[in-house]
């Protein structure tokens, strides 16, 4: 029996071996860290938001994830103001007040000879005036409007093109008066709600078609006629004789900023005289805005 066993020790050493080795492998996967996952799965969902890259030909994309996004709101532009309901269907020609205020006012739609005076003499004056500008004047000479605007004064639409508007359909007349605002934007004049009529040439129809367009049809207490030139037989006295007849609380003045073709510019020469003689009757001068 003893000659048996030490016969097969060999084959028993080799038995133990490999059941101690089985043990072994046991224990190891019993105490693996639970934690690791097997190469190429896919991995666990976790509270942190994954951060992914899209790519397309050509191009990248700036990395997004899934946390929640917020969204950005573009503030639109704010609406022209509105005018008030009592101006509806008027071509005003007197601020309605008792106070005793002028509102100079200048036309431009051809050029601008007279504005660099008139300009020094509002600074002089320290007085604010209302500018009626067409849109053909605007794009040809965007300085100077930037010159009447960087003065602090105020800007009314005059047209696109300066047409008699009682000859064009409404549709017409809208189209005149937003493609000026367009051209005036662009050079950082809002006219809103400020408009007057090319010629002064107007009826019910025409204002209410510039009514339907947001603005207030502005006219005016006296035309001082300096834009009729020393051969129309004026100076620059009559420019400020006609301003002080016709002088009452709400006074609209109408001037001009370009020249005659004679060269002349009256209204520009007399305005030193006019803001004086205004003054010395106790009044005081206003833009257009009052009218609000």
């Amino acid at each position: 029996m003893k000659a048996r066993f030490t016969a097969h020790r060999p084959l028993v050493a080799a038995a133990a071996v490999l059941l101690l080795g089985g043990v072994a492998v046991l224990v190891f996967a019993l105490l693996r860290p639970a934690s690791e996952t097997p190469f190429g799965a896919p991995p666990r969902s976790s509270a942190t938001p994954t951060t992914t890259t899209a790519t397309t030909t050509g191009a990248s994309k700036l990395p997004t994830t899934t946390a929640p996004t917020t969204t950005r709101t573009t503030t639109p532009p704010p609406p022209g103001i509105p005018f008030p309901e009592s101006l509806r269907g008027q071509d005003v020609s007197r601020l309605p007040t008792d106070r005793k205020v002028v509102a100079l006012t200048f036309d431009a739609g051809a050029n601008a000879a007279g504005l660099p005076s008139i300009l020094r003499t509002l600074a002089d004056q320290r007085v604010q005036a209302t500018f009626f500008l067409t849109g053909n004047f605007a794009q040809s000479d965007p300085d100077h409007v930037q010159a009447i605007l960087a003065a602090g004064h105020r800007v009314g639409n005059h047209s696109m093109t300066h047409p008699y508007m009682t000859l064009l359909p409404d549709n017409e007349i809208a189209g005149e008066l937003t493609r000026a605002e367009r051209v005036l934007m662009r050079t950082g004049a809002d006219p809103r709600p400020l408009f007057r009529f090319p010629y002064g040439d107007r009826d019910a129809r025409t204002i209410a078609a510039v009514n339907a367009q947001g603005y207030a049809a502005v006219r005016w207490t006296v035309d001082t006629l300096g834009w009729q030139g020393t051969t129309g037989g004026g100076d620059a006295r009559r420019v400020v004789d006609r301003t002080i007849e016709a002088l009452q609380p709400g006074e609209i003045v109408l001037m001009h900023i370009g020249s005659h073709p004679d060269g002349s510019t009256l209204d520009a020469d007399a305005l030193p005289d006019v803001i004086n003689t205004v003054r010395a009757r106790g009044y005081e001068f206003v833009t257009l805005d009052t009218l609000g």
